[in-house]
């Protein structure tokens, strides 16, 4: 068995590695260099070589926001990397993966997306760099919108056009991804130019972040007026991606300036989301899905008990958030002015620590992915529900069971710089079983389109809680359904 598989694409050979038995290539291009004149522009197509290209180092992240952002050498931004059972198979079914980071940040080399165990599993995984922060999200005039999204549908189309050379098969493709990635595929799932391109969909903690092009045009302007420019496409192609990338993450900080403006955008602390543009998206995901003008897919959704916790914990504001700010975060994150109060009959323990996080956890995260599910069940397609209730391990249960905490589980990456954060050194068995049992729900779904626990139908709403006992149970967080019933989440907008 060679040390160095080769798999030849429509663009030219490529050379990857051997690693635990496996076929693994990094950084291969599916788009041009978003640089120079094609800065801000769609993603161009990628021009072919001669010879071997080596594959076998992740391709550099374009310049990122926020206090997680990374930095690397190079400007080829738009590669993805394949891992694969054996190059010579034929016919394996293939899971895209789309990292999260709040559409500001991430890449698809973190260690926690290691698809080892997924690839001893049978499946080829995909995963993908896309632009993200200013380069992929920010709204530029006479430049396409949501660029990050143009860029995941341009790597579909590599997929479509190349993954029977590393073995599978192009019409059994599932595309997966949390926060941010799963956003990303809400919006694909209705999206025209996306169409075909996948037939299964994962989204972990759907967040129900979009906005509306008067915000998006007045976030552009703010940011491009700190560094003593227009937000136009001439203009801020002149100035550095990285100073850009830098001064979104100082607009991040300083949100709170804008807050009479821009409403609940600048009570999340991320400046930048998908926009409805009216020609990548239209309209929200959920509203598409379930007025009839998308069609539903074979879909698995699920979210953590605790979303929330993560940034509280994060933010360093656990045990410190008061009354008056549970106060403000009812009346802009509940669905409507008397939910706000229904919140509060529905849990007349909780302390105002709790009621904040709760509100926050379902307008963010946990009610979009729900809704997702539901819109999804109404356009004709299946949809599968999750709700992660294992707390993590460490930091003395203080974390719960809170955002991101799924993902090292559906990975396998207990031992990833995340997984022991949240796992410490040596994870129990509790946690290896809910990492057995949700990466296996994993391999079912992208197999055979059903992860192993029953479909979540209109009467009871079954979801699986993975958890140190796990059961089937009509939707566990009944009150927050109630609450948001009928309501779904509504576009981020000027105040």
């Amino acid at each position: 068995m060679s040390e160095r598989p080769r798999a030849r694409t429509a663009e030219g050979v490529v050379e990857g590695r051997r690693r635990g038995g496996h076929a693994v290539f990094r950084g291969i291009p599916y788009a041009r260099p978003p640089v120079g004149r094609l800065r801000f522009r769609a993603p161009a197509p990628i021009e072919g070589w001669k010879g071997t290209r080596q594959a076998g180092e992740f391709g550099p992240v374009v310049p990122q926001a926020g206090p997680t952002a990374e930095t690397s050498v190079g400007d080829d931004w738009l590669t993805l990397n394949v891992a694969t059972p054996t190059v010579g198979a034929t016919g394996l079914p293939v899971l895209v993966w789309i990292h999260g980071g709040a559409y500001i940040a991430g890449s698809s080399g973190d260690p926690m997306y290691d698809p080892a165990a997924l690839t001893g599993a049978g499946l080829v995984v995909v995963s993908v760099n896309y632009r993200v922060a200013v380069e992929g999200f920010v709204l530029v005039e006479g430049a396409p919108a949501n660029r990050g999204l143009l860029d995941q549908i341009a790597a579909l189309h590599w997929v479509r056009r190349n993954i029977a050379a590393f073995g599978g098969d192009p019409d059994r493709v599932t595309v997966a991804g949390q926060s941010a990635g799963a956003g990303s595929i809400a919006a694909l799932l209705t999206t025209e130019s996306a169409r075909g391109l996948f037939h299964r969909a994962i989204a972990h903690s759907v967040p129900g972040l979009l906005c509306t092009r008067g915000l998006a045009r007045e976030v552009a302007a703010v940011l491009a007026a700190r560094v003593g420019t227009v937000p136009d496409v001439e203009a801020l192609s002149g100035i550095a991606p990285s100073r850009l990338a830098g001064e979104l993450t100082a607009l991040g900080a300083d949100l709170a300036d804008h807050r009479d403006r821009w409403g609940r955008l600048a009570r999340i602390g991320v400046a930048v989301c998908p926009v409805l543009d009216g020609e990548v998206l239209t309209e929200t995901p959920w509203k598409a899905l379930a007025d009839g003008r998308a069609n539903g897919i074979e879909l698995l959704v699920g979210h953590t008990r605790d979303e929330f916790r993560l940034f509280s914990v994060m933010m360093g504001r656990s045990g410190t958030y008061t009354e008056d700010e549970t106060r403000t975060a009812l009346d802009l994150f509940a669905p409507t002015p008397a939910a706000a109060d229904a919140y509060r009959a529905a849990h007349p323990t909780a302390t105002p620590e709790e009621l904040l996080e709760l509100v926050h956890s379902d307008a963010l995260f946990r009610m979009p992915s729900l809704r997702l599910a539901e819109a999804n069940r109404a356009a004709g397609g299946t949809s599968f529900l999750f709700e992660l209730g294992l707390a993590a391990p460490a930091g003395g249960g203080l974390l719960g069971a809170c955002h991101s905490l799924d993902v090292p589980l559906a990975f396998g990456t207990l031992d990833s710089p995340i997984g022991r954060h949240f796992f410490g050194d040596r994870p129990t068995p509790d946690v290896s079983a809910v990492s057995r049992e949700l990466q296996g729900g994993w391999v079912r779904f992208v197999t055979t389109g059903n992860p192993g626990w029953p479909a979540h139908g209109p009467d009871r709403g079954l979801t699986r809680v993975l958890d140190v006992e796990s059961r089937t149970v009509p939707y566990p967080e009944a009150a927050s359904r109630r609450i948001w019933d009928g309501h779904d989440p509504a576009p981020l907008d000027l105040a």
